[in-house]
């Protein structure tokens, strides 16, 4: 970034919204919109003449649409921060996640309510400053110091935290929690796992309702694993992989010899739902310590709690790196709260799962026995 303010390029196709958000981000004293743009070639060119420091771009637009922009604008600025703006509708969510495959950052949905003024303000203001300021804050845990942070990749037992109880039983779960940057990542880790990983897998990424199902169909059309959204009493098996809806928290219960998905309305923790957190809980009062989780890139703390959990009941946690990771708020909170057993680039992830949950052949993904007192067996 140059100067004191994040320095800001909107494009849109309407007037209104351009100025919508123009009046939004001027009225933050750390941003500061230098340009408009109202199609895809424009903001092409506006980006090699205005260098800003992130882009705010609209999807559907004359000339050039946004995925088309975003792909143009890649070929010469492959860490410019985009966000683009979509609206909650199966066509919206389909086109995001083509901008997010060509490479956008992260996105922010436009208000439903469009005849309040008040309302699209708040909307916009809470969805995509957070967002703007993450993504050009170059990954780094608002007030930690590279000399604060851990080795890039900790060895067994150096963490500040150490699990409960020791796992001596093969894993039978692994659980994974991403939000910016997760789509692209988990593309990346899902795509490289197994057919015959054997153990279920279950995901919480932070997305509304449509988001992520369009999630799931896409993820399940490149990768080796079935992969669905999940729906209420669907059973948690080995080859099955079941990601949270949007707009409800996703848990394990037992139920038999099996185990099921439970969704609930409950409130947001850490302002989301799905949260990771609530999904982590869950899985480790559950399997205990049989349980691998993964965090990857992703904004806020949500994850971090749960990960604790989860090594405390004997579990084990892997984060992605800070070089690899869009945002380095999810996994970095992990880290920097002690509960990551190891610290990997994206690239290793999946081939690290693996070799860790290979010893598993012919392992059970039926629940621990016994009771369960705080994700701790009793």
């Amino acid at each position: 970034m140059t100067g004191t303010r994040i320095r800001i390029l909107i494009v849109d196709d309407s007037v209104v919204i351009r100025r919508l958000i123009k009046e939004i981000l001027d009225a933050d004293n750390r941003l500061e919109v230098v340009g408009v743009a109202h199609n895809g070639q424009v903001a092409v060119a506006k980006v090699e003449e205005l260098k800003p420091d992130a882009v705010t771009m609209d999807i559907e637009m004359p000339v050039m649409n946004g995925v088309d922009a975003v792909k143009a604008i890649r070929k010469t600025h492959p860490r410019l921060p985009i966000v683009m703006f979509s609206t909650l509708t199966e066509r919206g969510a389909s086109a995001t996640m083509d901008a997010l495959a060509a490479g956008a950052s992260d996105y922010v949905t436009k208000p439903a309510n469009v005849g309040s003024v008040m309302e699209s303000r708040q909307s916009i203001s809470e969805q995509l400053i957070p967002k703007l300021l993450a993504l050009t804050g170059a990954r780094r845990l608002v007030g930690v110091s590279k000399a604060a942070l851990p080795p890039a990749q900790p060895p067994a037992g150096q963490s500040k935290a150490t699990a409960a109880v020791r796992r001596t039983t093969p894993f039978g779960l692994l659980a994974i929690g991403s939000s910016t940057g997760g789509p692209d990542a988990l593309a990346t880790v899902m795509a490289s796992l197994p057919a015959d990983l054997p153990v279920p897998v279950v995901i919480t990424q932070h997305m509304p309702p449509v988001f992520t199902k369009m999630l799931a169909q896409r993820l399940d059309s490149i990768c080796k694993l079935s992969i669905s959204e999940a729906v209420q009493g669907d059973l948690v098996e080995r080859g099955r992989v079941l990601i949270a809806p949007g707009g409800l928290h996703m848990e394990l219960k037992s139920r038999g010899t099996g185990v099921v998905v439970n969704l609930t309305d409950a409130p947001p923790e850490n302002f989301c739902r799905p949260a990771v957190d609530v999904m982590f809980r869950s899985v480790a009062s559950v399997f205990r310590n049989r349980v691998l989780a993964v965090v990857l890139t992703g904004m806020g703390r949500d994850g971090a709690s749960g990960a604790g959990v989860i090594r405390t009941a004997g579990g084990e946690v892997f984060a992605q790196d800070e070089a690899t990771s869009v945002v380095w708020g999810m996994p970095g909170a992990t880290v920097m709260a002690g509960q990551a057993d190891r610290v990997l680039p994206l690239q290793q992830m999946a081939a690290t799962i693996a070799a860790a949950v290979g010893q598993n052949q012919g392992a059970s993904s039926r629940p621990a026995s016994g009771p369960v007192t705080g994700g701790v067996r009793a």
